[in-house]
């Protein structure tokens, strides 16, 4: 492998120009060769069997470059950024020049990871709120844990109140017909959870248990079936019985049911206490360190490549799609019900996807810049510490994982780590900067006819954080409950 022509080009791009030829070209038409021979037929032997000469004489040995160059140029295209001491963000672009049985050239243009220029991150301040456990808070942790504890039971049968929990099979029908995903048997509903659509709940109220009745709904004008977008139907109701929650007393078998490690109400207490404290903690503990990086990034000067941001929003997306998923519902399912382009859904991302990648790119640089190295006892103890976690030995984990990137993350976190033991803690939150303009963004949008004019607010940074769903898909997402079906749907709102 020879490297003809290396060379920077705009955007964090590096153009190369390679040479692959002689034995290592070779060993390439080797392996095409016996990839394709047994596929090859020539006449007086069977496939396979003809000498390589006379196989090569018929078809010409330019049957074999594709494979050839498929065998052949990821290996020098990796020995040439790793000897360039590139380090490539996404796939590149290869695109072969010529090819002959000497060899052949090809360029492979990629982007990298562009230069960072630090401003300050030692000596930082940033706000950590304090953490104050009150006795309600303990209080509301322990009723939290009850109810999740909670069982259904029997009501005696009386008219349906709000907040009811009633079990019914309805049946819906447009124009005296039944509709697709308008049926279903022994549901659960909440009575004012504004589950279903908007007078179908209400309805329900003041019936008993045995009634079965009719009552007339109208879906809303934006809801996502268009068949019955608007439309007033009637649904069929079988109220089969009104249930509650009943939760478990506060007593000391309670206490000893929740865990093996408490014996009374009081263990119980405490052992919430601690929890309540131990995340306020953590909380505080991201508030400043969110506070220390977002102030790092607001200095720092870099030009994010574009694919860097597309493939943290890839990312982000797809946890969204798995929490939908645990819901009961995949996200093109979700798409269709909130009536939303997976591009436009893509750009509530765009903002959170480019602070995180500014943050991980700042992060880097400081382990950089301050010549930050990792012991073998740290990448042990962190191998430990996972291995503890998914139970599986250490001497079997080290070759399931990629221990670069592992030690890319003790480094990073050393590099946090850095940055906040030189801060100092502020006891009261600062005020507010007023958005600073830039004229270099502005005029870069302009160009791009996205603004007139733009303005650049310091951006809240987080470390790693998990994908974080736009807050409003996010509540919608919530708002579906796990059990239904997309059919099931129909009647909800």
């Amino acid at each position: 492998m020879k490297v003809l022509t290396q060379k920077e080009l705009p955007n964090s791009q590096v153009f190369f120009e390679i040479r692959v030829e002689g034995e290592e070209f070779q060993k390439g038409l080797d392996a095409a060769y016996r990839k394709n021979a047994p596929k090859l037929s020539v006449h007086g032997f069977r496939k396979g069997k003809a000498p390589k000469n006379l196989v090569l004489k018929t078809y010409g040995v330019g049957i074999l470059f594709d494979d050839a160059i498929g065998e052949t140029y990821p290996a020098a295209y990796e020995q040439a950024i790793t000897e360039a001491g590139v380090e490539p963000v996404d796939f590149p672009e290869i695109s072969v020049l010529e090819i002959n049985e000497e060899g052949y050239t090809f360029t492979a243009t990629l982007t990298q990871k562009p230069a960072v220029k630090l401003g300050a991150y030692r000596g930082l301040s940033a706000y950590k709120p304090p953490v104050d456990v009150t006795d309600e808070e303990v209080e509301q942790e322990i009723e939290a844990l009850r109810y999740r504890n909670s069982r259904l039971v029997d009501v005696e049968p009386r008219p349906v109140q709000k907040d009811d929990i009633v079990i019914i099979d309805y049946v819906g029908k447009l124009d005296g017909v039944p509709f697709d995903g308008g049926t279903a048997a022994a549901q659960q509903l909440v009575i004012g959870s504004g589950q279903f659509i908007p007078g179908f709940e209400d309805q329900i109220i003041g019936h008993t248990p045995g009634e079965t009745f009719d009552i007339d709904v109208t879906f809303p004008e934006d809801y996502p079936a268009d068949e019955l977008a608007g439309k007033a139907v009637v649904f069929t109701i079988s109220l089969h019985a009104i249930k509650k929650n009943e939760m478990p007393e506060l007593d000391d078998e309670f206490a000893k049911d929740v865990s093996d490690s408490y014996n009374t109400v009081d263990d119980l207490r405490a052992g919430m206490k601690t929890a309540v404290q131990e995340y306020k903690v953590s909380q505080a503990e991201r508030v400043f360190e969110d506070g220390l990086l977002s102030q790092i990034v607001e200095n720092m000067e870099v030009e994010v490549p574009q694919v860097m941001i597309d493939r943290q929003i890839d990312g982000m997306v797809e946890d969204f799609g798995q929490r939908l998923q645990q819901q009961g519902i995949n996200l093109e399912t979700y798409l269709a019900m909130t009536k939303t382009e997976m591009a436009d859904f893509r750009k509530n991302f765009a903002e959170p996807a480019e602070n995180n990648v500014k943050t991980s790119l700042a992060l880097e640089a400081i382990v950089k810049d301050a010549d930050i190295d990792i012991t073998e006892e740290e990448f042990n103890a962190e191998l430990d510490k996972i291995a503890e976690q998914v139970k599986i030995e250490s001497s079997k984990l080290v070759d399931m994982i990629d221990k670069a990137a592992l030690g890319r993350e003790i480094a990073v976190s050393k590099a946090l780590k850095l940055v906040k033991d030189s801060a100092t803690v502020l006891d009261k939150e600062p005020e507010k900067k007023p958005a600073k303009k830039t004229a270099k963004k502005a005029a870069k949008k302009a160009e791009e006819g996205e603004a007139e004019q733009a303005e650049a607010a310091p951006k809240k940074t987080a470390r790693k954080k998990k994908a974080d769903a736009p807050e409003e898909a996010e509540k919608e997402a919530e708002k579906k409950p796990a059990r239904k079906s997309t059919k099931k749907a129909s009647a909800e709102e």
